[in-house]
């Protein structure tokens, strides 16, 4: 079969590959999905079957942003209980979330969707947890919207089973049973994972919270997932209050919890890792468990500072989460990239925590490693799949920045020329060109209202 070729050459590139290799000025060549040859200079002459040819001056090449924790749902409820902690947050707005339907949870992951991927984002995750009785196919829903938009994208199958009468967070009628619960989740499996190296659609095992699911729920669902060969997802450690939690309940931290479920491993990735020891980290770095660093969110909700630099230097998976839009109202990555810089600045290691090159790398092969993807994507390499992003860096946001990774982390947001997803493009010149945009800003404002309007104002 012929495999057509995009050229793309006068860049600047940043691999973001094993040694961190740049390019001042270099090409990339996609022949069908894949990276067929990147370096230095012109493209190599004599290419055949070139459908596409770039003249790419004056923009950097990276990696596509890869976002490994995020709530889609969480689009239709933005602006509210913003001055919260992450307990009274959720107090406050489960009983709204309670009320969502399919056609809701379709328009707010069309939502969150477009915004990551107009902002750099070519693989995806979602971690719904979240299904009322009698709310519809929601996961159908959200990994449809990811199929039309066009990204890569897991689908972390989350679950509830202990309501307020168990002494959880989320109203009864929010939770399923654990048998429910899990049939749902293998289901989603069965019907929809694909495990080939160029999957666009894949799903994780994602029981919510130690405070909003049963033991048994994290310890069958460790089981399922392991049985089925897919990875596992979960919120650890983002509170004070959910490590007080714990010790009360169940008479240990959140990481020594989670070990005595079979909830650490190479296959497990865990959002926050706000409030961790330093034998928490050395846990996380000898069983290969990763963490989803979500910046943004953690400052909106005061839960803390994680100790990423700690955590790199231990040898663990590092990737960054826009976390649910309710928490981080931007919805897109790009503003991670830059809070994980500065935020970490703020605690103790100061101006040594992260360099603009550690922040790239986080939203890029980190992301794709926590996913278990780094062999396909995360870095531009040869043989790798071809999802990257042409940023343009010749405005007037960055005039003055001489180094373009320097300009693209710390400067303003940077225009997306193009992004290409398996090959196929994506954004052309800062638009969706798989959806409309205007449509689904219509949509989501129309669902929002009628959530408000079944719900109640909060």
């Amino acid at each position: 079969m012929t495999a057509f070729r995009i050229v793309i050459e006068n860049c600047a590139i940043a691999t973001v590959d094993p040694v961190d290799t740049e390019y001042p000025k270099g090409h990339i060549v996609v022949a069908g999905n894949r990276i067929e040859s990147i370096g230095a200079g012109a493209a190599p002459a004599g290419l055949r079957d070139v459908v596409r040819r770039i003249d790419a001056r004056g923009h950097l090449a990276t990696p596509g942003l890869v976002n490994t924790h995020h709530h889609f749902y969480q689009w239709i409820t933005r602006g509210l209980a913003t001055d919260h902690n992450l307990f009274d947050w959720l107090v406050a707005l489960y009983p709204t979330w309670a009320r969502i339907d399919e056609q809701m949870v379709r328009a707010a992951a069309r939502g969150s969707l477009a915004m990551m991927a107009r902002g750099g984002v070519t693989t995806a995750m979602d971690h719904h947890y979240i299904y009322p009785r009698g709310s519809g196919d929601l996961s159908g829903a959200i990994i449809g919207a990811a199929r039309e938009m066009g990204v890569r994208f897991t689908l972390a199958r989350g679950s509830m089973d202990r309501g307020t009468s168990a002494g959880g967070l989320p109203p009864d009628f929010a939770v399923e049973t654990l048998d429910a619960a899990l049939a749902a989740t293998e289901e989603t499996i069965d019907l929809h994972h694909d495990d080939a190296s160029d999957a666009m659609t894949q799903i994780a095992v994602a029981p919510c919270s130690p405070f909003s699911v049963s033991t048994d729920l994290l310890r069958e669902g460790a089981r399922l997932a392991r049985s089925k060969g897919v990875r596992l997802h979960t919120h650890g450690s983002e509170t004070v209050e959910e490590e007080r939690f714990c010790k009360e309940l169940f008479g240990m931290g959140p990481t020594d919890y989670f070990e005595s479920t079979g909830w650490l491993g190479p296959d497990v990735w865990m959002a926050h890792c706000v409030h961790m020891a330093d034998a928490d980290i050395a846990t996380f770095a000898g069983t290969g468990t990763g963490v989803a660093h979500c910046p943004s969110s953690n400052a909106r909700l005061a839960a803390g500072i994680a100790r990423v630099p700690d955590m790199l230097a231990a040898g663990i998976a590092v990737g960054l989460g826009v976390d649910g839009t309710a928490s981080n109202e931007s919805g897109e990555l790009h503003t991670e990239l830059r809070n994980a810089l500065l935020i970490n600045r703020l605690g103790r290691h100061g101006e040594a925590a992260l360099t603009a090159r550690q922040a790239l790398r986080l939203g890029t092969h980190g992301g794709a490693r926590v996913l278990g993807r780094a062999e396909q994507i995360g870095s531009l390499e040869v043989g790798k799949l071809a999802d990257l992003v042409l940023w343009k860096m010749d405005t007037l946001a960055h005039a003055s920045i001489a180094d373009p990774v320097t300009a693209l982390i710390l400067g303003a947001a940077a225009p997306v020329t193009l992004s290409l997803v398996n090959g196929k493009p994506v954004v052309e010149d800062n638009r969706l060109i798989t959806v409309d945009e205007e449509e689904i800003a219509r949509t989501t404002r129309t669902e929002a209202q009628r959530l408000m309007s079944i719900a109640g104002p909060r």
